[in-house]
């Protein structure tokens, strides 16, 4: 045999030792913990396993509370007791649009509105967008001499000073409900909204919806300010007692069971306590430092 060949025998056996000798304590760990991992799986599978059969079990839906038919709130917490008796006796015609965004609130003002006047005598329309094509019925209500949209403005007449100047009595009046934001989206986008008389109120009353911030202390709510504007037109200063009325009841509800009192953002930053950092946005500083000086905005 070569001897070459001969000393590669002999020598093999010797360089493949360290695969069969002892393995060190680490090499004895980590098989150790190979063969756990190994032992676990199949445990964590069937956990997994049954996990996911959760998912074939049936969903009970959930029960959404009883919601009283008239005041639209739950019927533990209606406030039909606050609602006058039979709805208010009106001539104006009242048109609320309506935000898509309010009609999901909890506590919004509209339900109750719409709960103490006659449904021929208050319509409310839902959406952003309005046109003649979308909305023949607003399109002509928009177009009579008689209609008037209430929503402040430099363009806007006093209600009270109007009503008396006026050779055609209203018979039509139309609010927009929404945040302020949402409100002049609306108002501006709309070509349709243009066309009425456009008014505001002078009235010095601060908002009684106290349970949710306003911008300025002279704004109100979608209820307070058609409770105003009825009186107004209607001359009778009873209507507006009785719209207010639930709404004094449903503040005074929330706050006996954790709300607090909302004060205006304008209050607020006139007395140092706004709890948010100004908007570095100019257009929006700008509105803050109007509302810190009192600027009509």
């Amino acid at each position: 045999m070569d001897p070459q060949k001969e000393a590669r025998i002999c020598r093999d056996p010797v360089e493949r030792l360290p695969a069969s000798r002892s393995q060190t304590p680490k090499e004895e760990d980590r098989r150790e913990s190979s063969a756990a991992r190994a032992v676990a799986t199949p445990r964590e599978e069937a956990g997994i396993a049954s996990v996911d059969g959760l998912w074939d079990l049936p969903v009970e839906p959930s029960d959404r509370r009883p919601e009283c038919s008239r005041c639209s709130r739950p019927q533990k917490v209606c406030l039909c007791p606050f609602l006058p008796v039979h709805p208010l006796h009106i001539s104006t015609h009242l048109y609320i649009i309506q935000h898509p965004a309010e009609e999901s609130r909890v506590l919004r003002t509209v339900p109750l509105l719409a709960a103490c006047l006659p449904q021929d005598k208050c319509r409310v329309k839902i959406g952003r967008r309005f046109s003649e094509e979308r909305d023949p019925e607003l399109s002509t209500v928009c177009r009579k001499s008689s209609t008037l949209i209430l929503y402040p403005g430099d363009e806007a007449a006093s209600l009270e000073e109007f009503i008396l100047d006026s050779p055609i009595y209203p018979s039509t009046i139309i609010i927009i409900d929404g945040t302020w934001s949402q409100a002049k989206d609306i108002f501006y986008k709309n070509s349709l909204f243009r066309l009425p008389k456009q008014v505001q109120l002078k009235s010095s009353i601060s908002s009684q919806y106290v349970i949710r911030m306003q911008p300025t202390n002279r704004c109100l709510s979608t209820l307070e300010c058609a409770a105003v504007a009825l009186s107004i037109l209607e001359k009778n200063n009873c209507i507006q007692e009785t719209l207010l009325r639930p709404l004094q009841a449903l503040c005074s509800f929330q706050l006996q069971h954790g709300a607090r009192i909302r004060l205006s953002k304008e209050h607020l930053l006139k007395s140092g306590l706004y709890p948010k950092s100004m908007p570095k946005n100019k257009r929006k500083l700008r509105k803050m430092e109007l509302l810190m000086n009192s600027v009509k905005i």
